[in-house]
């Protein structure tokens, strides 16, 4: 559960960096040159989904939770947000419901 917990994670944050390089170049003024690291993250994003567990409802549903909490954490530390109590506490529910979702796998075979 911690090894697939960390692929999620992993994978969250290549999603997000390669979503937030453009908001920047778009939004922010930075440079086109953001668009290289973007295009890497993505494709690292795309890679780590190939070591999911499986490519099924459930994985990606149990994803989100994880994905979730990321963006949460990503709030708070590189947009320099506050999160509130109740920002933490989804974050707990949607880990939970990882936990949940993730219990119900069942191997291969």
């Amino acid at each position: 559960m911690i090894k697939t917990g960390l692929l999620f994670f992993a994978t969250a944050l290549a999603e997000i960096i390669g979503c937030f390089l453009p908001y920047l170049w778009l939004r922010k003024e930075g440079s086109p040159w953001l668009l290289l690291p973007a295009a890497l993250s993505l494709v690292v994003f795309v890679w780590l989904l190939t070591l999911h567990p499986a490519a099924s409802g459930r994985v990606y549903a149990a994803y989100g939770g994880v994905y979730v909490a990321t963006a949460l954490l990503w709030l708070r530390v590189v947009d320099g947000i506050k999160l509130s109590s109740l920002d933490w506490l989804g974050a707990g529910i949607a880990l939970l419901g990882m936990g949940i979702i993730a219990s119900a796998w069942k191997p291969a075979g």
